[in-house]
């Protein structure tokens, strides 16, 4: 019986008392360093609130923008604030959600490379938490790591400076010891843009798509993981586009969007009938050259920018189509979603650059990683336990996993040895992918880019070159939350 199957089957049993146990009891504010509990607070299957329940086909609302206080040049200076706020999705209910400065999602950082960046947190949730700045070359103490945790009530404040040629489309999360999942799901998210002074494609006009996905129970309450989120990630039936259902985005001539995958596990296949996407960056920033898609695969924590739009007029959508990435147990079938209406008119269309930057190949590796990811399940007693593993060990904070040397140029070889998808992200740098390997075939990547997160199918090696340029302890781990939650994540400390 394979993996599916038997979850499939112990679903039907009753079996899922492995996450009865609840984590409520456990003290959040200070989890302690230890590996990875097996049991996390859980919900049954409960009913949800139907789509139709989120007003649809608004005009899509532009990010809020957080406002720079700094008075010298070269500096971005500001205060994020993670609080608990009402917010009425459902006309006539109240939703308590953990928000950034009462936005959602949480505001759009805008800076220059070279800037000197200063934001000021204050934590007034009930749980520790951190602000981890997905994908910025930043130093490790300043990167929100879990053991940096600030106290329910704490503040604390993240210093770090943008280097050369970090222009890019980031983002930013809580990353606390155990509660990732939970703080995400319930809203705290951000943005974080990197801008160069000599942008090439700075005469097309800008759009930011932030998609997200939520779950809301009958009574508009955002509700615990079910024992199938725990499993397969969490996915909520309202696919969202800067917190708005479905909503029209009017695109003049020829633009630029922006899109981030900000949710926990949903995975976005995104397409427009009728029309092409033309890549021009992804996690780090600019491609070295345009590449033309009908379609492109987001998995969660990427980022990628597109230019769309001919300057004739049409009405389409933007779709994500279906995508199977073997999930376990009982789901439903994957189907294609309209993620946003898109209204295209008459414009500016600038021409797109031919060569947009020069990528360096970091130069010959010298060392060597490699990376397991997998899960492992068994019953006793009528309980079924499943464990997420990297290298065949659950995340423990006490414990170094790899070494890495600062500035060593080095070709990790990831391996996913499960049935499931998992996308691998490593914190403080980016990475080339160089090839990869399934069903005894290897392909080389298509094109060169730099990224943060790369999606590895069941039986997958993706080999990627990379360097650390930063002493200190860094994070490596699959960013479907929930799974990095129960312990697919592991530690490289650079010296």
């Amino acid at each position: 019986m394979n993996r599916r199957q038997f979850l499939t089957a112990s679903a039907g049993m009753g079996a899922m008392s492995w996450l009865s146990t609840s984590w409520a009891a456990m003290d959040h504010s200070q989890h302690g360093g230890g590996a990875m509990p097996q049991v996390m607070k859980t919900v049954a299957n409960m009913p949800l609130l139907p789509e139709s329940a989120l007003i649809s086909a608004r005009a899509h609302a532009p990010l809020a923008i957080l406002s720079n206080t700094a008075t010298a040049p070269q500096r971005f200076e500001a205060t994020l604030t993670a609080a608990t706020y009402e917010v009425e999705l459902v006309a006539g209910k109240k939703t308590p959600m953990w928000l950034y400065n009462g936005q959602v999602p949480g505001p759009l950082i805008e800076a220059f490379e070279g800037d000197e960046v200063e934001i000021r947190f204050i934590n007034q949730l009930a749980q520790a938490s951190t602000v981890h700045w997905h994908g910025l070359p930043v130093p490790p103490e300043q990167d929100g790591n879990p053991h940096d945790a600030v106290p329910a009530g704490g503040e604390r404040v993240y210093r770090f400076k943008l280097p050369k040629d970090s222009a890019g489309t980031y983002w930013y999360h809580p990353h606390p010891h155990g509660d990732t999942p939970e703080q995400v799901y319930r809203g705290l998210a951000g943005l974080f843009i990197v801008r160069s002074k000599s942008d090439p494609l700075a005469a097309f006009a800008e759009q930011h798509l932030v998609i997200s996905d939520l779950k809301l129970d009958a009574n508009a309450q955002i509700p615990d993981n079910t024992a199938n989120d725990w499993m397969n990630g969490r996915e909520g039936q309202f696919v969202l586009v800067n917190g708005q259902r479905e909503p029209v985005v009017t695109i003049a001539g020829r633009q630029r969007l922006r899109i981030w995958n900000a949710c926990s596990a949903r995975y976005l296949r995104l397409a427009i009938p009728g029309q092409k996407l033309t890549l021009v960056a992804t996690d780090g920033g600019l491609l070295e050259k345009p590449v033309l898609k009908d379609e492109i695969l987001l998995v969660p924590g990427q980022r990628i920018e597109v230019i769309v739009g001919d300057g004739k007029t049409a009405s389409t959508q933007l779709k994500a189509l279906a995508y199977d990435r073997e999930k376990m147990g009982k789901v439903a079938p994957e189907v294609d979603r309209i993620v946003a209406q898109l209204n295209f008119t008459s414009g500016a269309t600038p021409t797109i650059p031919a060569q947009l930057r020069k990528i360096a190949d970091f130069g010959r590796a010298t060392a060597l990683k490699k990376v397991e990811f997998s899960e492992t399940m068994s019953m006793d007693n009528g309980v079924h336990s499943m464990a997420f593993l990297v290298n065949g060990k659950s995340f423990d904070m006490n414990r170094v996993d790899l070494t890495s040397k600062v500035g060593e140029v080095e070709v990790w070889e990831i391996f996913n040895n499960s049935h499931m998808d998992h996308p691998f992200h490593i914190h403080g740098t980016q990475f080339i992918v160089l090839d990869s390997k399934l069903d005894g075939k290897r392909r080389n990547a298509p094109y060169r880019a730099l990224h943060d997160t790369i999606n590895l199918r069941p039986y997958e090696t993706v080999r990627i070159k990379t360097v650390q340029h930063d002493k200190g302890l860094r994070m490596f781990h699959c960013h479907i939350l929930e799974h990095e939650g129960q312990g697919m994540m592991a530690q490289l400390l650079v010296k």
